[in-house]
């Protein structure tokens, strides 16, 4: 389909690059003043060309319309260590002004009928190249790390047993799903109690002086 792969999706490789300084930085920001951080980690990944091929067959995607039509070329992932630091990070996000929101989809809450949970934002970034600036899309993904390590099992699965799952294994799946959830959940409540105590701890102890 295209002769020259490597010039397609070198921006969506530089914008991969740029975005993962980007997001280290905020982490970073959070440490150096000794906040809490709702960003754990940052992986990327450019779609394979197989992938790219296959998507554009199933979705009925024109070579023409590929940049436009296949949002997740260029896809990034943050990790974060509590369920509430999902929304401070999508709320981190909505406030930046080098990016142009596309869309939204919240699978945190809403989750997928698999039982995949993450919430995905896809936004135009001014990518600036030699002979100019150009715009491009870039998904991101915010999940937990509990998400994360359900999502990365269950694609495994998938690669290694392509096909429907059985359907007792697809209930189990979603249990298992479900269970990570309140696993999140619990994490979160003990997260947030020790904090309160803490800053409650430590307002104590500025009356005392």
């Amino acid at each position: 389909m295209n002769e020259n792969w490597e010039q397609l999706l070198f921006p969506y490789q530089q914008a991969a690059k740029e975005w993962k300084v980007k997001l280290r930085g905020m982490r970073k920001e959070f440490q150096v003043r000794g906040e809490h951080s709702p960003i754990e980690f940052v992986t990327s990944r450019i779609k394979s060309i197989p992938s790219i091929e296959e998507k554009m067959q199933r979705r009925h995607i024109t070579a023409d319309r590929l940049t436009e039509d296949m949002e997740d070329l260029c896809g990034l992932r943050i990790m974060c260590p509590f369920l509430d630091d999902v929304s401070d990070v999508v709320q981190l996000l909505r406030r930046r002004n080098d990016v142009e929101i596309v869309s939204e989809r919240d699978y945190v809450n809403n989750e997928k009928e698999s039982g995949y949970r993450s919430y995905h934002i896809v936004f135009r970034y001014p990518l600036q190249l030699l002979d100019g600036e150009r715009e491009i899309l870039v998904e991101i993904q915010v999940r937990t790390l509990a998400m994360n390590f359900w999502a990365t099992l269950e694609h495994s699965l998938n690669y290694k047993h392509p096909g429907e799952f059985p359907e007792d294994v697809h209930k189990r799946l979603q249990a298992a799903s479900e269970t990570a959830f309140k696993l999140d959940e619990e994490m979160s409540q003990i997260h947030h109690e020790l904090s309160t105590a803490e800053a409650q701890q430590n307002q104590a102890n500025k009356g005392e002086k």
